[in-house]
């Protein structure tokens, strides 16, 4: 037996003791299971799938059970994944080195709801957030186009969503406060606040393990749901960052042309052939948003209220439109993330960097930022976009690479110190990685 596998033999037996049995899993579809992400959204990370599987499997039910699974990995050198959801398109949550994964989506207690805070166990869903926020006259920040992703997992690996036109990014002072645990064998859970707690967004867990946060909430308002269409693409181009830029500022502004808008989930506000346009707006500017589309040559399908018109609106933005537009087409199609002037101001420009390229965007108050989808060639190809792209004055986030890609020299400097021996989500925090980083599409 290989000195990994009696290492790894010797910390399922310390789980069973620690946890119990209810609570750890070596079963090969649990581990296969725990082992994959929403990385198959990607050609390039597909065709090198599988990355790796769990050799074990762990269900804590609150912050302590993570982070006592946490030393017990570190205890016994055994590299150690922890996951939300699985929704990351980028193979964050994936083992490549095996091990131990930690699957938190048991560890879902809301602790407390306070005035402007909201505090929860990784494990929450984001929508029991929202849900828990609405019912006491608030709103969260911001939360992902997966609403139903975990806190610690849009923490670790997501970005912005609903909510992003005013607060931007989840790294902008949404995190209040978080409990962290190292891997440095100790299962003491660290509280962190302010910059501090801003070393463990966005870096997949290399730097330490969130096991507990604290959120920011605004006061609720009377958000609807509204939905719009136009003949073609420009005329939504031509107001989504007028209304975006709007007061009080709208929490989502989405759009696609015909080609993106036919293949959404039927719904009677986005009618075949034509261009649709989303958002959550406050109450208060229906009538200007309306003279917004019509006086662009645009027409008001819906407007609806409630937290599950947003919701729903939200489930309609960021990388889903992408996602069924992939299902409804006969070939691989791929996606990159872009933000620049020119999504809006010269989209043929845009598309025509891939053949057959579709754009689908989203406002935000500095520019609009969105997901370019194209027929799939190859990972040259997709490079040789990229710089194409940037030449033409467009950013670019790349979700075809696993590794951090977010404050990388800091993320690297923490982790020498929180994680001395390599161990946290191992094949993911590469000092020198130069490729484009999340700051590309702001």
């Amino acid at each position: 037996m290989s000195d990994t596998a009696t290492r790894v033999l010797s910390l399922e037996d310390d789980l069973l003791d620690l946890l119990g049995p209810a609570a750890v899993s070596t079963e090969p579809r649990v581990r296969e299971r725990a082992s994959v992400d929403g990385s198959p959204m990607s050609p390039i990370i597909a065709a090198k799938l599988p990355l790796g599987l769990a050799d074990l499997v762990v269900f804590p039910t609150d912050a302590e059970q993570i982070a006592i699974a946490v030393a017990a990995a570190a205890r016994h050198g055994v590299p150690v994944t922890v996951r939300g959801k699985g929704t990351g398109n980028y193979g964050q949550a994936i083992p490549m080195h095996g091990g131990l994964v930690i699957d938190t989506t048991r560890a879902k207690a809301i602790i407390e709801v306070g005035d402007g805070y909201i505090t929860a166990e990784a494990g929450a869903p984001m929508v029991l957030l929202e849900q828990a926020a609405w019912a006491a006259g608030q709103a969260l920040w911001m939360y992902p186009s997966t609403a139903q992703s975990t806190l610690g997992g849009f923490l670790s690996g997501g970005s912005g969503g609903t909510g992003s036109i005013e607060h931007g990014s989840n790294d902008r002072g949404f995190v209040a406060a978080l409990d962290v645990v190292h891997a440095d064998g100790s299962a003491d859970i660290i509280h962190v606040e302010g910059d501090d707690a801003q070393k463990y967004v966005h870096n997949y867990g290399t730097a330490g393990v969130i096991v507990r946060a604290t959120v920011r909430l605004e006061p609720l308002r009377e958000w609807r749901g509204l939905w719009a269409s136009f003949p073609d693409f420009s005329g939504t181009l031509s107001v989504l960052q007028t209304i975006g830029n709007l007061d009080p500022t709208p929490r989502l502004v989405s759009g696609d042309g015909p080609e993106i808008s036919v293949s959404l989930p039927a719904d009677d506000a986005i009618p075949a052939g034509r261009s649709s346009l989303r958002a959550i707006i406050d109450a208060s500017l229906i009538d200007t948003v309306t003279a917004i589309v019509e006086g662009a040559g645009g027409r008001v399908e819906a407007v609806r209220e409630g937290p599950q018109a947003s919701i729903r609106l939200s489930m309609l933005s960021y990388n889903h439109p992408i996602e069924w537009y992939q299902k409804s087409q006969p070939h691989e199609v791929f996606h990159l993330e872009v933000a620049g002037a020119p999504l809006a101001e010269d989209v043929d420009a845009v598309e025509a960097v891939f053949a057959g390229g579709k754009l689908h965007i989203e406002s935000t108050k500095e520019y609009p930022i969105g997901m370019l989808a194209a027929p799939y060639v190859s990972e040259a190809d997709v490079y040789r976009g990229i710089a194409d792209l940037n030449a033409i004055g467009v950013g670019v986030h790349n979700p075809h690479q696993w590794n951090v890609d977010f404050n990388v020299e800091q993320t690297a400097e923490t982790a020498r110190v929180t994680d001395p021996n390599g161990l946290l989500n191992p094949g993911k925090l590469d000092p020198d990685y130069a490729g484009p980083r999340k700051g590309a599409i702001r």
